[in-house]
């Protein structure tokens, strides 16, 4: 009567043997953690994005590729973290395309004023032949890789001093821009007092009243508090603002193509998660930001238009003719 016992014995230390081995292959440690700069907080509609991404990472992986996200710049300003991506310093992040400008002529399309009309627009652009060379061309003058075009959003101004109605409502005020030379030119064009400044320091700027102004995209705006220190709240529409997903060009050529191609793929899956997620978020928190105390006006935008042309006229020879031709009349 033993005898069955003895052959059964050595199935059951097999299956439970098999149970611990499988179990220990779901918490192996992963191969490769990808360590990825954002600017914002993980409810933002960068961090939407990023998380969407590192989720279908791990799954296309099986677990071996994983990204750990750091949020709030605490891998350095945008213009240090795209340094730092293309120098190996730092892995991989998402920034927008305000400081790039300054390493490729071509970036600095997204910060002229009013070349597109609305999402439909931008995103038929960037996911064109254009948006590829664009991104050859950050690989080429950068070294760093573009994995997707997230966004931003559309940029908008607030201010601590007065509604904005029309472009000489701005002047005398100070306005923070991002580091780029377009953008200086354009909100002087329109009547203010510009000063670029790096991300870190807008909020104590505004705060203490060192500066009146700024802008950005509704989620960005209420992520960061703005509301705290900015009463008027202007639906500008002036930039539209990409954020790209980028890795440093080294670190990706590093991967086996088949880890290249799920590093690509998960960034395709997690793109029109994030677009969708941004444009949610700018509707829900124009209602929230008025509830928090912003008086918001919707100024009529024909002679802001009018205003930042001869920036355009400006700068096109330096983007580049063609492409800013391309830009503002590519259909959509």
């Amino acid at each position: 009567m033993k005898r069955p016992f003895i052959q059964i014995f050595p199935l059951c230390a097999l299956a439970g043997a098999i149970a611990l081995a499988a179990s220990a292959t779901v918490h192996a440690e992963p191969e490769r953690v990808i360590n990825v700069s954002l600017p914002l907080g993980p409810e933002s509609q960068q961090g939407i994005g990023v998380l969407k991404f590192g989720e279908e990472l791990e799954r296309l992986s099986d677990g071996r590729l994983v990204i750990e996200p750091h949020y709030d710049n605490a891998l350095g300003a945008e213009r240090e973290v795209v340094e730092g991506m293309g120098f190996g310093l730092i892995d991989a992040g998402i920034s927008s395309t305000g400081p790039m400008g300054g390493f490729v002529d071509q970036f600095l399309l997204f910060d002229l004023p009013y070349v597109f009309e609305n999402h439909d627009h931008a995103y038929a652009f960037l996911d064109s032949e254009h948006g590829e060379q664009l991104a050859q061309l950050a690989e080429e003058q950068m070294n760093v890789k573009i994995l997707a075009w997230m966004e931003n959003g559309f940029r908008h101004n607030t201010n601590s001093v007065r509604p904005i109605e029309h472009p000489s409502d701005l002047e005398g005020i100070n306005h923070r821009t991002q580091e780029s030379r377009v953008q200086v030119d354009t909100w002087e064009a329109l009547g203010a007092n510009a000063t670029p400044m790096a991300w870190t320091e807008v909020y104590t700027a505004l705060q203490q009243g060192v500066m009146d102004s700024q802008e950005n995209p509704l989620p960005t705006i209420y992520d960061v508090n703005f509301f705290e220190v900015q009463d008027y709240l202007n639906m500008t529409q002036h930039v539209y603002s990409p954020a790209p997903l980028m890795m440093g060009l080294d670190l990706f050529n590093s991967f086996p193509e088949e880890d290249q191609a799920i590093i690509l793929e998960a960034a395709q899956i997690a793109l029109p998660v994030q677009r969708e997620a941004s444009q949610e978020l700018e509707n829900r928190y124009l209602g929230q930001l008025e509830e928090l105390g912003m008086t918001v006006t919707h100024p009529d935008l024909a002679p802001f238009r009018e205003a930042v042309k001869p920036v355009i006229d400006k700068w096109a020879p330096t983007v580049g003719e063609d492409l800013v031709n391309a830009a503002i009349n590519y259909e959509h």
